[in-house]
Parts: C-alpha cells; sequence; structure tokens
C-alpha cells in the first residue's frame, strides 16, 4: 500500500492485481515489416528495400493504401516549414534565434527525403504519387476483408540536419538519430485513414512484427528497437559473456534486428556510443550507448542506471508488466522521445533533468508503445497519462516527499484557463492556434483527467482503473471512451459526464462557500456552483475544539459514491446534488460559533479554477 499525503490528510493508494480483461467487438490491421538498410555515413543517404505483408482485419474492402514518408518534412516549403511560419510561438528547437524557420535555409544535401523509386502489389506495379510526407498508393487489385497482400518497395533516403526528433549530427554530436527513418504504413481502423501530413507533432502506426538488416560502418554502435540476432558477430557489447567475437572483414557490419509485436521502429548509430546493460530483477535487460568525452556527463549517465532499473519495476508494479525482454536508453534526438522498445534521450548535463525525461519517456513504453492511443486525435491519452505516472514514479524512486506530485500539472492547467486560450482535448494535435495551448492540454491537462478521476472515483479504484486499462486494451489503440469506461466498471459509477466536459469542451470547475448561517444551534452551508463543470464534492469541517469531520455531496448523475478517503475522519454523505441546481445546502448540528473552517476538497485534487472562495475562516 502506497500512502499519498496531500495538504496533511491520508489518500491511499492500493496497487492491486489486474481484472480479468473484457470481450468486446474489435479489430485492428495488421503490418510485418521486412527491410535491408545500406547505411552511408558520409553522405548520409540510404538505400533500402521493403517487403511489407499487410493483413486487412477490418470488414471494408481497401482500394488505396497511404504511406508516410516523414523525412520529407525536413525540407523548405514543406507544411512543418509552413507551420513554423505561421504560428506566433514556433518551437524553439526548429528555429533560429530570431525564431526563423530553420527547415527553410537548408541545403540540398541538409534536407531529409525518402524517394520510392518501385513499388509493387503481389508482384504488379502499382501506381502512387507523393503529396509532401505522404505517398498515396492505388492498388493494383482491392484487399478483401480478411485478405492479405505484399507489397515490395525499393528506396533511398537521405538524413537531413537535426532538426526535430530525427536527424544527423546533433547538438550532443551523435551521429544518426533514426527515427521515423522508413516509408511507414498508415493505419486504418474504425474511424478510416489516419494519413496525417507530419508537422511536427504526433504519430500513429500499424501494429506488426519487424525484421530488419541494417549495414553501416563497422566502427559504428548501434542501438533502438528490437533484439539483436547476430550479437555474437556484432560484439560492441551485445555479445554474451566469454564471447570473443571475431573481426570481421571488410568496413561494413550488418545488424539484424528483430522486433515483436511494435508499431514502429527507430535506431541510433554513432560510433563514439559507450553501451552498458544492467538486468532489471524479474523485468526486462536495460541497455544504457550515451558518449563519454563530458566527464559530467558521462557520470550522471552512470548514476541514472540504477534508478532506471527502480522505474522499470514502479511501472510493471503500478501499470503492468512490461511485455518485452529489452528497453534501450540512447543519447540522441533533441530531448527526450520514446519509441518501441527504446527512447531518445538529449543531454544529461544534470542529473535530475536525465532521471525525469528517463522516468518520462520510459512511462511512455505503456502509454502509446502498449497503449498505442492514436496520438493525433488523442494526444492527452499518452502525454498526459505518461505524466501522471512518471509524476508519482519520481515521487517515490527519486524520494521526493512531495505532498501532491501533481501540483505543477494542475498549476500549468489553471495559467491555461486565465490566458483564455484553451481549446477544447478533443482538437486534433496539429490544429492548436499556438504551442502553448496544446502542450498544457496534453501533458498537464491530460495528467489532471487522471489525478481528478482518482478524486471522483477514489484512489484505491483509480489505481485499479489503471491496471484494467493496460489488460483490456495493451496491444490495441484505445480511445477516450475505453479509459472512461473501465473506470466505470471499476468504480461502479456514471463517468460520461466526466469525459464529455473535461476533454470535449472548456467548461470549468468552480464551486464556492457562500455563506453560513445559525439557527437552533445549527449552522446551514450555502454552496454554490459558478463554472459549469460538475463535480462531486469533498467537504472539511475543522471546529475549534481541533476535532475534525467530513461532509460528502456526490453528484447525482454519477448514480454512486466513493469509499471515504479520509478514513480516520468521520463522514456524513449528503443527499446527491442534481447539477442544475446551482445552489445547495447541508446543516451541521453545531453553533456557527463552534466552526473554526470549512474547505471544499482538502485535497486540491479537484482542478476548481477558485480556490478564494473554497476556504471559509472564522474571523
Amino acid at each position: 500500500m502506497k500512502k499519498l499525503l496531500i495538504a496533511g490528510i491520508a489518500v491511499f493508494t492500493t496497487l492491486l492485481s489486474p481484472l480479468s480483461a473484457q470481450n468486446s467487438p474489435y479489430w485492428q490491421q495488421h503490418v510485418d515489416y521486412s527491410m535491408e538498410i545500406d547505411m552511408n555515413v558520409e553522405n548520409y543517404q540510404y538505400d533500402g528495400t521493403q517487403k511489407l505483408v499487410y493483413t486487412n482485419n477490418s470488414p471494408d474492402e481497401l482500394t488505396r493504401v497511404y504511406y508516410h514518408l516523414y523525412f520529407n518534412a525536413f525540407q523548405p516549403g514543406s507544411e512543418m516549414d509552413a507551420r513554423l511560419h505561421s504560428i506566433s510561438d514556433p518551437d524553439g528547437r526548429m528555429t533560429d534565434k530570431d525564431k526563423n524557420s530553420r527547415i527553410a535555409t537548408l541545403k540540398e544535401d541538409e534536407i531529409g527525403f525518402i524517394k520510392v523509386s518501385s513499388l509493387k502489389q503481389d508482384g504488379v506495379p502499382v501506381k502512387y504519387s507523393v503529396e509532401g510526407t505522404v505517398l498515396v498508393v492505388e492498388l493494383a487489385k482491392p484487399i478483401a476483408a480478411g485478405a492479405k497482400t505484399t507489397f515490395d518497395m525499393v528506396f533511398k533516403g537521405q538524413v537531413p540536419v537535426q532538426i526535430r526528433r530525427s536527424g544527423r549530427n546533433s547538438k550532443d554530436g551523435v551521429s544518426l538519430s533514426m527515427t521515423q527513418w522508413y516509408p511507414k504504413l498508415a493505419e486504418y481502423d474504425f474511424e478510416g485513414w489516419h494519413a496525417d501530413p507530419y508537422i511536427a507533432r504526433e504519430f500513429h502506426g500499424v501494429w506488426g512484427d519487424f525484421d530488419v538488416k541494417l549495414t553501416i560502418d563497422k566502427d559504428y554502435v548501434v542501438g533502438g528497437t528490437g533484439y539483436l540476432q547476430n550479437a555474437n558477430e556484432i560484439g560492441h557489447g551485445y555479445e554474451a559473456p566469454g564471447t570473443k567475437v571475431k573481426k570481421q572483414r571488410g568496413k561494413k557490419l550488418t545488424w539484424h534486428f528483430k522486433a515483436p509485436m511494435v508499431h514502429d521502429f527507430m535506431w541510433a548509430a554513432d560510433p563514439d556510443y559507450i553501451h552498458d546493460t544492467l538486468q532489471v530483477e524479474n523485468g526486462p535487460l536495460l541497455h544504457f550507448l550515451y558518449q563519454g568525452d563530458d566527464a559530467e556527463i558521462k557520470a550522471n549517465w552512470e548514476k541514472v542506471q540504477p534508478k532506471a532499473a527502480e522505474m522499470m519495476q514502479f511501472f510493471s508494479k503500478n501499470i503492468g508488466k512490461y511485455p518485452y525482454k529489452q528497453y534501450s536508453i540512447i543519447q540522441g534526438g533533441d530531448g527526450g522521445m520514446e519509441y518501441a522498445m527504446s527512447t531518445l534521450i538529449a543531454g544529461g548535463k544534470k542529473f535530475g533533468s536525465l532521471a525525469g525525461t528517463t522516468a518520462r519517456e520510459m512511462a511512455h513504453s505503456w502509454f502509446q508503445h502498449v497503449l498505442a492511443t492514436n496520438e493525433a486525435k488523442h494526444e492527452w491519452m499518452d502525454e498526459g497519462f505518461t505524466t501522471f505516472i512518471s509524476s508519482l514514479c519520481m515521487n517515490e524512486v527519486m524520494d521526493q516527499k512531495k505532498d501532491n506530485p501533481f501540483e505543477r500539472s494542475y498549476g500549468s492547467y489553471y495559467y491555461l484557463v486565465k490566458s483564455g486560450k484553451e481549446q477544447p482535448q478533443t482538437t486534433h494535435a496539429d490544429r492548436y492556434h499556438e504551442n502553448m495551448p496544446y502542450s498544457i492540454a496534453a501533458y498537464s491537462k491530460g495528467s489532471v483527467f487522471l489525478s481528478q478521476l482518482g478524486y471522483i472515483i477514489g484512489q484505491e479504484n483509480l489505481m485499479k482503473t489503471v491496471r484494467k486499462y493496460y489488460e483490456d486494451f495493451k496491444f490495441k489503440h484505445p480511445t477516450p471512451n475505453d479509459i472512461k469506461r473501465t473506470a466505470e466498471k471499476v468504480s461502479g459509477m456514471e463517468l460520461d459526464w466526466y469525459l464529455t466536459d473535461w476533454t470535449q469542451t472548456t467548461n470549468t470547475i468552480d464551486y464556492g462557500i457562500k455563506e453560513i448561517t445559525e439557527s437552533n444551534n445549527s449552522s446551514t452551508v450555502a454552496l454554490e456552483r459558478i463554472g459549469l463543470m460538475p463535480m462531486p464534492l469533498d467537504i472539511l469541517v475543522v471546529y475549534a475544539d481541533g476535532t475534525k469531520e467530513t461532509f460528502y455531496a456526490p453528484l447525482r448523475m454519477m448514480r454512486g459514491e466513493k469509499e471515504n478517503p479520509y478514513t480516520d475522519l468521520k463522514r456524513t454523505v449528503l443527499p446527491d446534488w442534481p447539477w442544475a441546481n446551482s445552489n445547495y445546502s447541508f446543516t451541521i448540528n453545531k453553533p456557527k460559533a463552534s466552526i473554526k473552517a470549512i474547505v471544499i476538497d482538502p485535497s486540491n485534487l479537484m482542478a476548481d479554477i477558485n480556490k478564494e472562495n473554497n476556504v471559509y475562516q472564522a474571523e
């Protein structure tokens, strides 16, 4: 049992075993990739062949398919470039000191591209066209429901100068950060195709198996997605203990990776990588690849390794067991970005930052790379849920001793509300007016969705919900309704109102203590609902003699009640509060003079935008 102390009052979180998975009608597509890549580290170009076996598990006949060609975004005039010119607060990682697009000035040998030279379906050439970062393919033969088809492609790529996530020669001096680097089949689901252009936001992919052979200069150390199949031939720290690696002829080595049931494949390479490993007890083998030319950074990368093992155990305990046998933490990219079975993390100058980024990106292995939401449409489900669980993780593993580990998320949400720039969380990730409201809606408001859900259904039920959600929807593409329905099944409450108001509107929560009046030695507490969003209320009453008790006003439309979160205090359950009634009152059988203070939501887990009217204090 984990005790979470908030505002001096104990709220309990119990980590329980997962419940059995539900059996609901569901289908998803499947794709198997076989790729052979020859990398030229002199001109940063690579030649590739790709065999892709696509299984149409949908009930629909498909007459076309789409591929993502992400590297085409790193070209002057691309949609990513255009967005940097038009948005008022462009991403600083993609602009110069004057906020001008760095993409706009890329030269021919600095741009990124993926060029398809040949594409066949079951041996028959198909017609295709390139529309920016999307390849539109007209099929030679429709793919019937339940049928398979094979695509064979020949392509060439060029690695861009490091701009965003991907690229060559990062600020850290990492040679190759190879993310979103291959022609990637777009997802088709119950909503249809998701062939979004790449404008620097989020991703969505098809579940499948990858078989990748990468040929690169033999001095380069490679890490990323998948299990290395020829470790004893490659060496570089991958070989079995005691194995003598034979010296290979020629200038290059071919690395052979296999990755089962993932929806992405990343790799990074550098000739100066240090490669460390650490076995997690009852968990995966951790790989750490980082540069060692800076003594301080090297020391921090060494120091973070045992912490990473603790983090892996924390997430496996609180969400569900990590399903793969290894996980790689690799220096590269431009900050922190999660990928299948791995992550890229830049820098390492500050240990606290390195540890925090490691916790966050590792948590994404659950909330996105096992629970694979459509990030473009529901970015708050992966970014926000990751923020929530990594905040808990950091509080425990790094011994932060925070009363409320989510306080920063709440603060950011309040800032967004006050800014007047909030848009509903149902807004597509690319459609926000500015980066600021997108980031807070995804990361902070998404985190508050879960922590506040714990306020509504109880902390024990919240953690049961997280674990059941994982068990029911791992290796699938869950939607917002899935997390809501899971919470309903665990708690027995109706929660459609919560999902609707919090994610589909910008309605705010604002309850207040209107007045306290006395009659016949009893006190009547008048409350008011000022904001449009409904909530149940926990109310703490502190008396002049030092005693305390709580009152609980359930929300009628949730059709249920949570357990008493303050088990050491007497609780009185009041009649349900119907949302349409903006006023509500209850009686305390004591004179007003005996009341020292009354507090709405002493846990601070309800995102009430005006805390000042939540407290009554005797003069």
